[in-house]
């Protein structure tokens, strides 16, 4: 009796123990609990590539939050996974429900949770919303190329506003480069859907215009349906000035080559030299897509500071007594030239280089709605709306490609200084072969000089240049219309040398 009594006592004292054990250790659970789900738990990350052709990195908070019903969230840099958590003594057990996450061990360690080499500090719900919140603003994400891109806009809208030069393409492309470096939360593998290089974002399908190609034909199309070829029919020697102008092209190339830059790049970045931005993108969408930004910015930007840049030049490499020289009237063209020059223009052009046919196509057919007489709604829209809501969508979304981490690089530089050559060498080039010409030409037949200016395919600013610069000279000589022949035909020109380019670049 007395052994069993012993063994009845041993066996209460043994059911107490493990009841004392099992109440504490189930106090400690519903501890453990307790701290979890109290508020979000944040860790400070840093590292995170902002693309993956940066270096640059950046840090954020990644959070996690544990609920009472046993499960958690982990919000990363990149994406939230879910899963289930569990105690088992002083260890929790984080089980994810992507079945390509092993589960993870954690640990509360001073008010702080210990998951691999993360430490996780306990922070308010309330206060977690502000650091996202803040997180994704522009202050934390906002760099000195972002700061310097943007007072670059800013000069753009300035240049067209106080000066009123090129007003229709720097203020679109002013105010793209502000919007397109307004800072924004970046990382590889994330997307937010804002910038203009984050695939499904509204900006990256406008721009999707400029790097198939699709909106310089458009521009083509406008610019046909506005021009008056009249000129060039009447004096066709002119057109040998447009053509003399693009030697800048060329040359630029080969000092493109000379820097280091392939041979597409080179080509992409020679066309700068004929002073037209559609060209430059047209080409530049063929042959160097990652350069469309710098060669887009350089072409439209000197296109605009025509006024400035060929000035001295067309002073500098003309006498007083040559910008005084008067030309004749040009003669009266028909109506049935003007409507055979797209036709016979177009065959003789493409032929010649069918690469560009997406470009002299849309400027012949333009041109053709224009003389026709007979489709005057469908030139009026295309050298009005279309031409305008096509001008609108490339200038912003070129200007938005300017992203700083981007567009601030030492290829930037060098084509734009490239560009700047390449202007001036158009335009020399443009003013020497009218002087040549003279050599041959006699009495009323020889040309002011001054036109050869003209040649680069800036229309109308660059014949407006010349006209300004003459009548300085003589108040009564106007050079306009004569400068229009040179100007008009270094479209013309221009496109055929895109086409060339592509056809042996390409």
């Amino acid at each position: 009796m007395k052994k069993i009594n012993i063994m009845k006592k041993l066996s209460l004292i043994v059911i107490a123990l493990v009841i004392f054990l099992g109440n504490t250790a189930f106090a400690g659970t519903d501890d453990i609990a307790s701290v979890l789900t109290k508020g979000k738990w944040v860790n400070k990350s840093d590292g995170y590539k902002v693309s993956n052709e940066s270096d640059r990195t950046v840090e954020r908070y990644k959070s996690i939050q544990f609920s009472k019903a046993q499960t958690f969230v982990l919000d990363s840099v990149k994406s939230k996974y879910s899963g289930e958590w569990r105690v088992i003594g002083n260890t929790i057990y984080l089980e994810f429900n992507d079945s390509d996450l092993d589960t993870k061990i954690a640990k509360i360690e001073n008010d702080k949770i210990v998951i691999g080499i993360d430490t996780y500090k306990s922070i308010s719900g309330a206060f977690a919303g502000l650091i996202n919140f803040y997180e994704f603003t522009g202050v934390p994400n906002a760099t000195l190329g972002h700061l310097i891109m943007v007072l670059v806009g800013i000069f753009f809208i300035f240049l067209a506003i106080r000066y009123n030069y090129e007003p229709l393409l720097l203020i679109p492309i002013g105010f793209g480069i502000i919007i397109g470096n307004i800072p924004f939360f970046q990382a590889a593998g994330f997307n937010l859907k804002l910038g203009i290089y984050e695939e499904g974002s509204v900006m990256s399908y406008l721009y999707f215009g400029v790097r198939q190609g699709i909106y310089p034909p458009l521009i083509f199309l406008g610019i046909g349906a506005m021009t008056d070829f009249s000129s060039l029919i009447s004096n066709p020697k002119l057109m040998i000035l447009g053509a003399a102008a693009q030697i800048g092209i060329f040359l630029t190339f080969l000092g493109a080559l000379i820097l280091g830059f392939g041979p597409a790049e080179a080509g992409a970045i020679g066309i700068i030299g004929g002073a037209d931005g559609p060209t430059a993108i047209f080409l530049s969408s063929k042959l160097a897509p990652h350069l469309i930004g710098p060669i887009a910015i350089a072409a439209y930007s000197y296109m605009a500071l025509v006024p400035i840049i060929q000035p001295p030049f067309m002073r500098l490499l003309t006498t007083k007594k040559e910008r005084l020289i008067r030309m004749k009237p040009p003669r009266s063209v028909s109506k049935l030239e003007k409507i055979m020059f797209p036709i016979v223009g177009l065959l003789l052009t493409a032929y010649i280089s069918p690469s560009a046919l997406p470009l002299l196509g849309m400027l012949f057919f333009g041109n053709l709605l224009k003389e026709s007489t007979v489709t005057k709604r469908l030139a009026d829209t295309a050298r009005n709306s279309l031409i305008d809501i096509v001008t609108i969508l490339l200038g912003i979304t070129v200007g938005a490609s300017t992203q700083a981490d981007v567009f601030l690089t030492s290829q930037s530089m060098w084509i734009f200084g490239l560009g700047a050559l390449s202007f001036v060498v158009a335009t020399c080039g443009g003013l020497l072969f009218a002087k040549l010409m003279n050599v041959f030409l006699k009495g009323d037949n020889k040309i002011n000089p001054l036109i050869g200016a003209a040649g680069v395919s800036a229309v109308p600013d660059s014949a407006r240049v010349v006209q300004h610069e003459g009548l300085k000279a003589d108040p009564t000589n106007h050079l306009l219309m004569h400068a229009m022949a040179p100007n008009v035909s270094g479209v013309i020109g221009s496109a055929v040398a895109a086409g060339i380019l592509l056809s042996f670049l390409m």
